[in-house]
């Protein structure tokens, strides 16, 4: 398969996603940096590419372009089954998905950088309420991921069974994003224990904000 090209800022945690992915199925690519607080992604150039201005965008050797990193991820799975990111059964892969996306779908979309910026310019929040949101709304998330894994029978060592998976990925990644904010773990045995698994994996280190080229 030709190279990739993975536009992407070190701390984010949907580009964190997508480079865990590529590393699990020990896909090569070029990676782009992109800085989101010195407005890089809103530059002309990268317009061109991404009209939407967000990161990641994987673009392709035909030189197509996917963005969002849940459906990234899922064509990865697809065009490079091994290691399998989805269960095989339907079931499976429903739950998997549901838990992916009470992070990626709930948690996140509140908490990216541009809604913490926009709270500040349309709203005069200071340091400490932006905090206070983020808090607020990963543990709105947090408290019911960790009841299901807790109370379910198909949770193992990761989020589903004893591989890691699309969900342990989402997990990885928010729980990286949220320790920058000092959210307390202590509530959250189960969803440490699976992010710790998840960290003792070479894919999830190599893929780690600290390990990226643009990492400050």
């Amino acid at each position: 398969m030709s190279e990739l090209i993975l536009h992407n800022y070190y701390r984010s945690s949907t580009s964190y996603r997508v480079r865990i992915a590529l590393a699990m199925k020990s896909l090569d690519y070029s990676y782009v940096p992109h800085h989101l607080r010195h407005g890089e992604h809103l530059e002309p150039d990268y317009l061109a590419i991404n009209p939407q201005g967000l990161v990641p965008a994987l673009v392709l050797d035909d030189g197509r372009l996917l963005t969002q990193s849940l459906a990234i991820i899922e064509y990865l799975d697809e065009i490079e089954p091994e290691p399998p990111l989805l269960p095989k059964d339907a079931l499976g892969r429903a739950r998997v998905r549901m838990l992916a996306q009470m992070i990626a779908c709930d948690i996140h979309p509140v908490n990216n950088l541009r809604v913490l910026t926009s709270l500040r310019a349309l709203f005069g929040a200071g340091d400490e309420d932006v905090v206070n949101w983020f808090r607020h709304w990963v543990n709105e998330g947090f408290l019911p991921l960790e009841k299901i894994l807790a109370s379910s029978p198909e949770t193992g060592t990761f989020c589903h069974g004893d591989t890691p998976g699309l969900a342990d990925i989402c997990l990885a990644a928010q729980v990286t994003n949220n320790a920058r904010f000092g959210i307390d773990m202590a509530p959250y045995p189960v969803i440490a224990r699976i992010n710790a698994a998840c960290m003792a994996l070479p894919a999830f280190q190599k893929a780690a904000p600290h390990n990226q080229i643009d990492a400050e």
